[in-house]
């Protein structure tokens, strides 16, 4: 005892005398945990963005203002606990400067601006948005009796809040039909806002037998259900995480922190809530006439989202563009975590949508941001923006083709001058960079055919390698601020990052590399690249701080999932090594959705056999589908209750797998230290 005593002081007394001398070099070379003001550098390097773009051309702000009906004078909704959950209040410091201040991009402070223009507006006499309540928009069209709503918001509280501005000035009507453009979270989360699970039409019935019902329809593209569930679900945890440096969930609104996200202010954190679709929109051309108002889908998946589309309004001369065009450029590739999406693809519906429509097009819309009015300005705008995502995807292609990789050809690649300096073609949101790595990963995936990396290190053993080269880390540290203090802060940040991932304890590394990512967030065009290195400042300089970020509350969509999903998921959350040595077979009988499947664990492996039974099963269960979910989370109450036939100890054995990480909460995975 007395020598794992001595041991233990002893390993005290080293990371006491470590801690020490790595406050002292952080004396040494003046580092603290506070945020500092921007450099010289970033001063210059910002105020030069005057001189790139036309700040003369307050087009986009006009548009962004044009048709205001009504706007509260403070805007900040909470939710049923009293938290703030929405604010555009915590964005009127926009008010206090007349120009950017040195620690914003100039362009991203313009979008801001814009994006801090909120209430409810008139596209046309008809259509309406409220803008500025989420980071989405709600868009309802008035028809013979009633409103067709168009993506209902991310969060309950936000959807409730924008229907009572609509009421309040345009009065009372019945929803005949609601519909979403395509399946990502911000778009549907608020659908229990505007209406309830009764509300919704059968899904049994034809959609003209749905409209007749006086129920409410909820039209969706096809494949819409799968791909919002499989995305929130299958990788949920790790998005959520990542979400909070892409959308600067941990940062407070400010001039050293989070600014807009180019498709709006940053998401909303209420209740997100989901009901199933009651009709899918198939082929491009369909047509249906609800209330009296005529609508024309064009379908469009594998752009903005796997499945998606635009809606064509010919009695208004309307385009509703969902998330195809949003002025801004978009995402190829988002942050947060996702399939790649085709540039190619993209540009392609953009241009159908000009053949189909830009003859007679007056008015382009859209779920995120403002419109854009008359005919030769939407054509110019669908033009430049089908350009851009063209040109991103064709020039990243003649770069592999010449040998370039993926990081080469993210620094090479630069879009064509009249492109870039459209004002809503910039890169508040994607980034021509990390875009052209997105089509890159499309074509060639990971690997960039140097045989070094087709297997490299772990980062940790790889830093703590480079450390042991490096020699005197001290001295690395002291090189590495005379860089930062010439404007080399992303090598800095690189070097820096290295020594915290070989040592998370060495404070002067950790408060260097913050420094750095600091600096190089004031710089940041892109709501999200801002986001992202200020988020990693504040978690360098104090810790994990996952657990302090606002949640959306659960929406259920995990009893959403289909039976095949429920059992992908069991093999995604299931304790492989657990089960290494097992070999089982269950018969699934589920009653709700007369389904029958077998469950076979082998070695570690959850595989799935649709449509079949097995006589020589082990095990035989019957219940509902949603009963699947106590063995998701390992419900023992739950269990119970399930009818099983055989060794039923197999279906506990499965259950108690079930841990690799929890089916509701978060996983607070540290992101830029070991």
């Amino acid at each position: 005892m007395k020598r794992i005593l001595a041991a233990l002081l002893s390993a005290m007394l080293v990371f006491s005398c470590a801690y020490a001398e790595g406050n002292a070099l952080s004396d040494e070379l003046g580092l603290t945990k506070e945020s500092k003001p921007a450099s010289s550098y970033t001063a210059e390097i910002n105020s030069a963005v005057y001189s790139l773009l036309d700040f003369e051309d307050t087009s986009e702000y006009n548009n962004a203002v044009r048709g205001l009906i009504d706007a509260p004078e403070v805007l900040e909704l909470t939710d049923a606990d009293g938290n703030i959950i929405w604010s555009q209040t915590a964005y009127s410091f926009l008010d206090d400067y007349e120009t950017a201040p040195d620690t914003v991009n100039p362009s991203l402070w313009e979008n801001t601006r814009n994006n801090h223009a909120y209430g409810l507006f008139e596209v046309c006499e008809g259509i309406y948005q409220v803008r500025g309540y989420d980071m989405s928009n709600l868009t309802v069209v008035k028809g013979d009796t009633g409103w067709i709503l168009f993506d209902p918001l991310m969060s309950v509280e936000c959807a409730m809040a924008a229907m009572q501005l609509i009421e309040k000035n345009l009065g009372s009507y019945p929803i005949k039909a609601v519909i979403i453009s395509h399946p990502h979270a911000d778009h549907f989360g608020g659908i229990l806002g505007v209406m309830t699970a009764d509300d919704a039409a059968d899904t049994s019935l034809s959609i003209e037998e749905q409209l007749a019902s006086g129920k409410i329809p909820i039209i969706v593209p096809e494949g819409f259900a799968e791909h919002a569930i499989a995305e929130n679900v299958y990788a949920g945890k790790a998005m959520t995480r990542r979400a909070n440096y892409q959308y600067g969930v941990l940062l407070t609104p400010g001039v050293t922190g989070k600014m807009a996200q180019g498709i709006g202010m940053g998401q909303s954190t209420g209740t997100v809530s989901y009901l199933a679709p009651t009709y899918e929109i198939k082929t491009t051309g369909e047509t249906l006439v609800i209330d009296g108002i005529e609508m024309e889908f064009q379908m469009t998946p594998g752009t903005e989202a796997p499945a998606e589309m635009n809606t064509w309004f010919p009695q208004f001369k309307a385009l509703w563009v969902a998330e195809n065009c949003t002025g801004t450029l978009h995402n190829l590739y988002t942050l947060r975590g996702a399939q790649v999406r085709d540039g190619a693809a993209w540009a392609g519906y953009i241009t159908e949508a000009i053949t189909r429509y830009g003859a007679e097009v007056e008015i382009a819309f859209q779920s995120h941001n403002w419109p854009h009015w008359s005919n030769e300005v939407v054509n110019e705008y669908l033009v430049n923006t089908a350009a851009v995502y063209k040109f991103i995807n064709d020039q990243t292609l003649t770069y592999i083709n010449q040998g370039y990789t993926s990081d080469e050809i993210s620094n090479m690649i630069q879009l064509p001058e009249a492109l870039a300096k459209n004002w809503y073609t910039r890169q508040y949101y994607g980034t021509v960079a990390h875009n052209s790595k997105a089509v890159y990963q499309k074509y060639m995936g990971w690997y960039d055919a140097n045989p070094v990396n087709l297997h490299p290190l772990e980062p940790t053993e790889s830093a703590k390698k480079w450390v042991e080269y490096l020699g005197d880390v001290d001295e690395a540290l002291r090189m590495a601020k005379a860089d930062f203090n010439k404007g080399e802060y992303q090598w800095v940040a690189e070097i820096t990052n290295t020594i915290v991932y070989a040592d998370p304890t060495n404070e002067a590394a950790r408060l260097l590399c913050a420094d750095a990512l600091e600096q190089l967030g004031y710089q940041a065009e892109s709501g999200p690249w801002r986001n992202a290195y200020l988020t990693a400042a504040l978690e360098l300089r104090h810790g994990n701080q996952a657990l302090n970020a606002a949640q959306t509350k659960g929406s259920g969509i995990v009893l959403q999932m289909t039976a095949e999903m429920m059992f992908d998921y069991m093999g995604i959350i299931m304790d492989k090594d657990a089960l290494e040595e097992k070999d089982f077979t269950i018969n699934v009988t589920l009653t709700d959705v007369n389904q029958q499947h077998v469950l076979h664990v082998k070695n570690g492996v959850l595989l799935v056999y649709k449509d079949t039974q097995r006589a020589n099963a082990d095990v035989f269960i019957t219940c509902p589908k949603n009963a699947l979910f106590y063995i998701l989370t390992n419900n023992s109450q739950g269990l119970a209750v399930i009818p099983v036939e055989g060794e039923a100890e197999l279906i506990t054995l499965l259950a108690s797998s079930m841990n690799q990480f929890p089916v509701q909460g978060i996983m607070p995975f540290n992101i830029v230290e070991p």
